[in-house]
C-alpha cells in the first residue's frame, strides 16, 4: 500500500514531477490560510474592526512562534527525503523515530514558554489597551495549541517526504471547512468572541493532524519505525531550519511593533493585507517545497544534473506566478480587504489597499527567493539560508526602525519589499555556489 502513496522523483521530467508534487500542496496551502482568513472575515465582519485589530496585533509573534514549529518539522522532512530518494529506508526510519521525541519535547517547552511570555509579548509589539483583553486571550489559546500545530506539520512533512502530497492536502481540506463551521458556532452561537476563533483554529488543525497519524499507522507501513531502526541519528536539520523561519519571523515582529504605535486604524488595515498577502503567498511555498523535495531526492540519489534543472525551472513557474499576483493585487487589493471589513470603514480599505499595491510591484521576487531559499535548506546548506533569513531580518528592522518614524505608513509600505530584495541579492549566487560543490564533490567522488 505504502507504494501507492509514496513518489520517487528521482526519474521523470523535472518540472511535470514538480508541478504533480506541488499542486495538491498548493491547494492545501490555500486551505491552510483559510484558518487565517476565515478567522480574519468572521472576526471583522461579526465583531468589528477593533477585535479584527485584536486578533492580527501579535499576527508577527505567531509567525515566529508557529513559523519555527513547522521550520523544525520541514527539517526533519529533508534528510527522511534524501534517504528516500537514495533508497535507504532504514536510516529515513531513524530519522522518523527521533524527530517524533524531539517534537514531543519541542511541543511541552514552546508551549510552557510562549503560554508564560504572553503578557510580555504584548507590550514589546506596544499594543493598544483598547484591544489588549481579547489579543491576549487569542494569542494564549493559539499557543496553548502548538501541539497541535506540532502534529499536523510533523506527521505531513514525513509523507510529503517521500512524495506523496496529496494526503495531507485532503485532511487539510476538511479540517478547513470544519474549522469555518466552528468559527462561525464559536463566534454567532456561542458568542466567544476572539478566544473562539482561537478555539476553533486549533481544534481543526488538531485534526487534521490526528487523520494523518491514524492514515501512516494503517496505510503506510515504510514508515513505521522497528526496533533496529531506533539507533542514534542526529537530526542536523531541524532546528536551523526552525531557526531560518522564526529569525525571518524577528523582523516582522519589529515592523508590526512600529505599525501598531501608528494607531487602531493601521493595525486593522495592516491586519486585513496581511491575511491576503498570506493567502497569496501559497504558489510560492508549494513550488519552493516541490523544488527542495525534488532535490533532496535527487541528491540522495546522486543526480546533480537534474538538481539545476528543477531550480531553474522552479524559479521560472514562480516568477511567472509573482507577476500574475501582483497585478491582482494592485489592481483589486481594495476589493479583496472588503472580505474582512464593511465599505464604511473607509480609512482602513485605503490603508490596507495602499500596502497591498506596493507590494505587488515586488511579488515577483519571492518566486526566486523561496525557490533558492528552500532548494539550499534541502540540499544540507540549513546555515546558508539562516543567513538569508537573517539579511531579510535585517533589512525589515531597519526600515522599521529607521524610516516608520519618518515616513510613517509609508515605510510599513515598503519593509517587505526591502527585505525581499535584499535576501534575493545573497541567496541567488549562494545556492548557484552549493550546487557547483556538490558537483564538485560527486566528481570527487567517482
Amino acid at each position: 500500500m505504502s507504494k501507492d502513496v509514496t513518489k520517487d522523483m528521482t526519474t521523470g521530467k523535472p518540472l511535470i514531477l514538480i508541478l504533480q508534487f506541488a499542486f495538491p500542496l498548493l491547494i492545501g496551502n490555500f486551505f491552510q490560510q483559510m484558518y487565517n482568513v476565515a478567522d480574519a472575515a468572521i472576526v471583522g465582519r461579526f465583531l468589528g474592526p477593533k477585535a479584527l485589530a485584536a486578533v492580527g496585533a501579535s499576527s508577527s509573534v505567531q509567525f515566529l512562534v508557529l513559523g519555527f514549529c513547522i521550520g523544525i518539522c520541514c527539517g526533519f522532512g529533508v534528510p527522511i527525503a534524501q534517504r528516500f530518494g537514495g533508497k535507504d529506508y532504514r536510516s529515513m526510519r531513524a530519522y522518523i523515530w527521533h524527530s517524533i521525541f524531539i517534537t514531543i519535547a519541542a511541543a511541552v517547552l514552546l508551549t510552557t514558554i510562549c503560554a508564560l511570555l504572553c503578557p510580555a509579548i504584548l507590550h514589546i509589539l506596544t499594543t493598544p489597551a483598547n484591544i489588549y483583553k481579547d489579543a491576549y486571550i487569542y494569542l494564549l489559546i493559539i499557543f496553548l495549541g502548538i501541539p497541535c500545530t506540532l502534529l499536523y506539520n510533523l506527521l505531513s512533512s514525513i509523507l510529503r517526504a517521500v512524495g506523496d502530497s496529496k494526503t495531507p492536502f485532503l485532511f487539510l481540506v476538511f479540517s478547513t471547512i470544519l474549522n469555518i463551521i466552528l468559527d462561525l458556532v464559536c463566534i454567532v452561537v456561542f458568542h466567544w468572541g476572539c478566544a473562539g476563533a482561537a478555539i476553533a483554529t486549533i481544534t481543526a488543525q488538531g485534526i487534521s493532524g490526528l487523520l494523518c497519524l491514524v492514515f501512516i499507522l494503517k496505510k503506510v507501513p515504510i514508515l513505521h519505525p522497528t526496533a533496529e531502526d531506533r539507533a542514534f541519528c542526529p537530526q542536523i536539520m531541524a532546528i536551523p531550519m526552525g531557526l531560518q523561519y522564526s529569525i525571518t519571523a524577528i523582523g516582522s515582529m519589529v515592523m508590526q511593533s512600529a505599525n501598531n504605535g501608528l494607531g487602531d486604524v493601521y493595525i486593522t488595515g495592516f491586519t486585513a493585507a496581511m491575511r491576503i498577502k498570506q493567502f497569496a503567498m501559497c504558489p510560492f511555498d508549494a513550488i519552493a517545497t516541490g523544488v527542495s523535495t525534488f532535490c533532496g531526492q535527487n541528491l540522495g540519489a546522486g543526480k546533480t544534473d537534474r538538481i539545476k534543472k528543477g531550480i531553474l525551472q522552479g524559479v521560472f513557474v514562480g516568477m511567472a506566478y509573482g507577476l500574475v499576483a501582483g497585478i491582482v493585487l494592485i489592481f483589486f487589493g481594495r476589493t479583496l480587504t472588503l472580505l474582512f471589513v464593511k465599505p464604511s470603514a473607509t480609512a482602513v480599505l485605503d490603508a490596507s489597499a495602499k500596502y497591498l499595491r506596493c507590494l505587488g510591484f515586488f511579488y515577483w521576487s519571492l518566486g526566486i527567493l523561496n525557490t533558492c531559499r528552500m532548494t539550499t535548506q534541502g540540499l544540507g546548506y540549513s546555515g546558508r539560508a539562516i543567513l538569508s533569513g537573517a539579511v531579510e531580518m535585517a533589512a525589515r528592522c531597519f526600515v522599521s526602525l529607521a524610516l516608520v518614524p519618518i515616513f510613517h505608513f509609508d515605510a510599513i509600505c515598503f519593509a517587505d519589499q526591502s527585505a525581499w530584495i535584499t535576501a534575493t541579492l545573497y541567496i541567488v549566487p549562494t545556492c548557484l555556489l552549493v550546487v557547483r560543490s556538490i558537483e564538485k564533490k560527486r566528481k570527487e567522488y567517482k
